[in-house]
């Protein structure tokens, strides 16, 4: 009888022991899971918020209107102090909101690089097709997406500044916010073909313009700097018309300044082809 009670003690100790033990570590393994899930919550909803925050600055930026026009000068000043100037006008048209897009652009100042018109077909998927005509030696060159990030006509801006960097190759991090402005770290997916490890950039939270985006090397050495400067209402629309990018290895830059921004003018289809930059279409030009 005794045997048989001490067996059952020694049974009914290892079942509360068990007992006990799932007690502790149940709750545990919940809280821990429960924590999990809160953090992927949190992750995917700080996700889904950076990204509508880039998609209203890419629209802001880029693609007020429908379609519009533009005067603009370059004023390149490099690090001596020693300046040049390029004066041109801006033809754009959307083929939808965010998607693909039409842009020219026709040089008439100075003379050396008179009658040059640089043409975009913009894709939201792949690579965007780039074309230079050239005047001079009567030539449509086109422009490899390998050089999307070289000087455009000279000065610090580079041909992807003027038709814009496809959202999709980067990757973006909201790492702060204030009253004014949302602050965005971006990272590209392929950083072999960029000359920047990352940039940060400063949005205005009621217009969602970019304001301000620094680009920084493997070094994580500030490089490269973009600053707007002057901001108006063109149709109700906010329109930068001034902005700077600056070399920061030797503060050389280049301004840019708009004037006679128009937007929905009604510019046709057929205008965005090889035919207009070698013939441009006055009409739309005046």
């Amino acid at each position: 009888m005794i045997s048989l009670i001490n067996k059952f003690v020694n049974k009914f100790s290892i079942s509360a022991s068990l007992a006990l033990l799932a007690s502790i570590l149940i709750p545990t393994s919940f809280s821990i899971q429960a924590e999990e899930i809160i953090a992927l919550a949190n992750d995917k909803a700080k996700s889904s918020q950076v990204e509508k925050i880039i998609k209203q600055a890419n629209l802001a930026s880029y693609y007020a209107g429908d379609d519009g026009s533009a005067e603009a000068r370059m004023i390149i000043v490099d690090e001596n102090g020693n300046k040049q100037m390029r004066q041109f006008t801006i033809l754009r048209k959307d083929q939808q909101d965010l998607g693909d897009q039409n842009i020219l652009v026709f040089f008439s100042q100075p003379s050396n690089v008179k009658d040059t018109v640089f043409r975009v077909e913009k894709k939201l998927e792949g690579d965007d097709n780039r074309w230079l005509f050239m005047p001079a030696l009567d030539l449509v060159k086109r422009i490899s997406a390998g050089d999307k990030r070289t000087s455009f006509v000279g000065s610090h801006f580079y041909y992807e500044d003027v038709s814009g960097r496809n959202p999709n190759e980067d990757n973006f991090t909201l790492v702060a916010e204030d009253e004014a402005t949302y602050t965005i770290n971006a990272e590209p997916k392929a950083p072999k073909n960029v000359e920047f490890s990352r940039y940060m950039v400063k949005i205005d939270k009621v217009n969602f313009l970019p304001i301000e985006t620094t680009y920084f090397d493997k070094n994580n050495q500030a490089i490269r700097k973009m600053e707007v400067l002057n901001v108006q209402s063109i149709n109700a629309i906010p329109t930068v018309m001034k902005s700077r990018i600056t070399n920061l290895q030797n503060n050389s830059y280049t301004e840019m300044q708009f004037r006679n921004v128009k937007y929905d003018v009604g510019l046709p289809d057929n205008i965005f082809s090889e035919r207009s930059m070698r013939t441009p279409p006055k009409t739309w030009l005046d």
